[in-house]
Formats: C-alpha cells, structure tokens, sequence
C-alpha cells in the first residue's frame, strides 16, 4: 500500500493599505503554531476548505504557521520575517523527515512591509529557492483584491482566487485549490501560472462581481476554462487600489498546462474586454447631504448609508464620524453607526448605564476624514464585544473563522442615533455583530456601513435602500486623490492616457 501524500500547509494574510500611517506590528496578528493550525477545521476560513479536500485524500497534514492581520497599515517586516522563520524551519524539517510532497498556502496577495512591496512574491520565491523544494508542487489560494504579480506566478503552480465579491465563496476557493493540487499529484503533472497586469486600477466600490464590469469578466474567465482542456482555472483579480505598489490594479492569471504563446493569447482577450470596460469600474456616489434628504423623508428602512472612504475591509481606521454628524445634522433618529475608538470606551469604563457624559468620538486614525466629534453619550450597554457570526460563508469568516471580538465594547445613544464603539475594528459584513449588542438592524430607519461591496451579503436583505456616499477618508473612490509614486504607468483613471497593448 502507497504511503499517503505528506503537505505542508501554512498561511499568511495581510491586506496592506499604504496610504495610512500606521504600521501594522506582528503583534496585531493572531497567529497560530504547528498543531493550533488544525484548530481552523470547521471554521469556515480557507484554512478549514483544504483541511476537508485533505481529509478526502487521505493527505497527511505537515501545519507550520498561520499569521493573519486585519487589513491596515504598511505591515512592519519583522513580521513577515518571523513568519519565514517558522516556516523555513517547518519545511526543512519536514524534509529532513521524510518525502514532502506539496505546499499549500492560504494567503491574501496584497501585503506589503516596510521593507517589500511584494511579499507574497518574496515568499514564493524564498520557498522555490529552498533546497528540497525547488520542484514541489506549491498550490494556494488568494484573494480577489490582491496584487498579483510576476514572481507569484512564476514561483507557484497553481494559485487559486476568489471569484465572487462579497467573498462569500472564499472557502469555496480553497477547496477549488485543495483540489487541483490532488489532480497534480495524481496526473503527475506540473502546471504553470502565467499573469497579466492591465493598466486599470479600479476602487473596490467598482469590483462587486454582481455588477459590471467585474461580472462580464468572470464570466469570460468561466467560458475560457470551459473551451480549453489545458486550463485549468482562470483568475480575475479586482485588485488593491490602497497599494502604492508598481502591480497595483486589475489583473489575470491562469493555471495551465498548456503553451505560454496560448495562455498569452488567452490573457490578451480578458484584458482587452476589460480595457473596453474600464469606465465602468468607477461607480457614482451620492454626496453625503443628499442622501440623508432623501432617507429623512422615506418610508419604513432600514436605510443603508454605505461610507466606503472609511472602508475597514480595505484597511480604513474605522472611526471616521462623518455619517454620525450627517444623521445628527438632518436630525435622523432611529439609527445606527459602529465606530471603533478604544480611548473612547476605556473613558467610559466607570460609566453607569444610564449615564451621560460629554466624550470625544473617532477621527483618530486618519487625518483624511472629519476628525473627532464631542457628543454627549448615553450609557446604554456594554460587553467584551465577542460575538459569533450568522453567516459562515460572510467575507469576515473567511479570512478570520466563524468567532470575532471586537474588544470591550459600549453602546451610547446620542440624539436617537445608537453608537457601537468597539476596541478593535470590526468590518460589517455580519449582522451578529449589532444583535450581539442588542441592537436590532430591522428595527432602525437607517444604518451607517464602512464599506464597499462586502456588507452587500448582510445588509442587502434586509435593506429597504441603499446609498453609498462620497465622503473623505483613507479609501476614497477617487482614485486620483491618492499620492501613488510606485505605481506603473500609464494605468487608468491615474493617467488618462492609459494604452492598450
């Protein structure tokens, strides 16, 4: 009887917004060791996708590490080399053990450190260069808003992207993934990765997959797996516009075990469409006010104020107070807005429910929104923020499990308008996170989201509108706003004299 499939698997996830000052320090990652790898099985994370194909094949499981970040600021690059001596060790000791016979890794695709603008990229390229493991099959999954690049593709064999956004299908990815590398190991077979970088950056308000031109592209992709045996998957990349980094924007990539002249080819025909699209990945917003106008006078809700400027999908603080002022300006009451500021909930920890005091609120972690707002807060509840989701296929399960905390936590009301302040910022792509605190998301007649696209699968259905609004802040749609230095040109909107191949 042949012996099992030995594979090492690890991950490393860090969405990096360069734009913001902070720097995100390895102890803002939660991260795992050997064995507590395993712990992800059932937790609806990609990690728990390749746990269940590895279970199906009977593959014995080498776990080395799991870092994992909230997106944020420029990632310090001791981080990133404390992940790499984890898992250079982890790999040389597996092959000191005995055959290994793959690599699968869960990762974002869009890190960059204080000292690299392509981690992923450095660490594909530092695993090809290990002795033992210059020929390994290496297979993973990414996410659809990373910044694929050259050294990705050409140092791994087979990495798989999301394709939708919301990212309900994240896991789904993984397995997608898992898979392909036991049609490796079992056909034998190495397949390459090419990789086209389009001159396009689009904000993330333009890559909801529901939508065009994101839409138009997955569905070419499909139809180009469909027509060609020797492809075996096709990546759509919505890109990271919040990366002053050269391969920033939209891209393609495609696992093959065919010709590069055909996959070339293949790569040229999902860039012109997109070239041809391109105007359509930059959405209008409304402007604040008017929005407000038209929710002030509407029947029923709740009414969904979408922020993405102050996105913390995207790596945004999640403190700016703008729709705050804005509900408290048009005198909306009945509604709800989370904002994450820590010295506001520890200014409140003596505070009897029931109480109110005058505090300062938000506007701390960037200088690009509308700075802090004094309200005078009533005391209406507090926890220790922890809460679990409703949605085990929700962007938030994906990259974090099923259980999120959000630190100690304090619910005020000023005004009739229920303010969430969390310790750690928590993305709204779950409706367990304002239930956990006793506030009822039907019952409000509007609700400030720091988003994009991916509190669409929360939020959506139970919306009785929807207006996402253009407000300053660190992940504005403006794309031209952004001081890029590193980014290739020409590369539309930036340069409007972006050109075709």
């Amino acid at each position: 009887m042949s012996r099992p499939r030995r594979v090492l698997l690890a991950g490393l996830f860090h969405e990096t917004h360069t734009f913001v000052d902070e720097i995100t320090r390895i102890e803002d990652f939660t991260i795992l060791h050997g064995a507590e790898v395993l712990g992800r099985q059932g937790d609806g994370s990609t990690i728990d996708g390749f746990l269940q194909v590895a279970a199906e094949e009977g593959w014995d499981v080498v776990p080395v590490a799991d870092y994992a970040a909230l997106p944020s600021g420029t990632a310090d690059h001791a981080a990133f080399e404390a992940f790499w001596d984890e898992l250079q060790a982890g790999l040389r000791r597996a092959l000191a053990e005995g055959e290994l016979d793959a690599i699968w890794l869960a990762l974002h695709g869009a890190m960059v450190t204080t000292e690299i603008v392509d981690a992923e990229g450095e660490l594909l390229a530092r695993l090809r260069r290990e002795p033992g493991a210059e020929h390994l099959p290496i297979f993973g999954v990414f996410d659809l808003h990373a910044t694929f690049t050259a050294a990705m593709a050409q140092n791994a064999n087979g990495l798989v992207a999301y394709r939708e956004n919301p990212h309900i299908d994240a896991r789904d990815a993984a397995v997608r993934s898992a898979r392909l590398l036991a049609r490796a190991l079992r056909e034998v077979a190495a397949p390459a990765m090419h990789v086209r970088n389009a001159p396009i950056i689009w904000p993330p308000t333009g890559t909801g997959t529901a939508d065009r031109p994101m839409r138009d592209l997955e569905a070419l992709a499909r139809e180009i797996e469909a027509e060609d045996p020797e492809i075996w998957a096709v990546n759509v990349i919505g890109g990271y516009s919040f990366s002053d980094v050269p391969d920033a924007g939209v891209a393609f990539s495609l696992i093959t075990t065919g010709s590069a002249e055909r996959a070339e080819a293949l790569l040229d025909r999902l860039e012109t469409l997109a070239i041809s699209l391109r105007e359509l990945g930059l959405p209008a917003e409304w402007p604040l006010d008017a929005a407000l106008e038209k929710i002030k006078n509407a029947p029923g809700g709740p009414y969904i104020v979408v922020e993405p400027s102050d996105n913390i999908g995207a790596g945004s603080p999640g403190d700016d107070t703008a729709v705050l002022r804005g509900f408290l300006r048009h005198g909306i009451t009945n509604a709800a807005v989370a904002i994450a500021d820590a010295a506001a909930v520890r200014s409140l920890a003596d505070a009897a429910i029931g109480e109110t005091r005058t505090i300062s609120v938000g506007g701390k972690g960037s200088h690009l929104g509308a700075g802090p707002l004094e309200i005078d807060a009533v005391v209406v509840s507090r926890s220790d923020g922890a809460f679990t989701l409703e949605d085990r296929n929700s962007h938030l399960a994906a990259a974090q499990g099923i259980h999120f905390s959000m630190g100690p936590s304090v619910v005020v009301r000023v005004a009739g308008v229920l303010v969430l302040l969390t310790s750690r910022k928590t993305p709204p792509f779950d409706l367990g996170q304002l239930r956990s605190q006793g506030i009822i998301p039907e019952s409000l007649s509007a609700i400030g989201v720091k988003a994009a696209v991916a509190h669409r699968r929360a939020y959506d259905p139970i919306a009785a509108g929807s207006f996402t609004v253009a407000t300053p802040g660190p992940c504005t749609s403006v794309l031209t706003s952004l001081p890029y230095r590193r980014l290739r040109q020409p590369v539309f909107p930036i340069s409007q004299t972006s050109s075709t191949r």
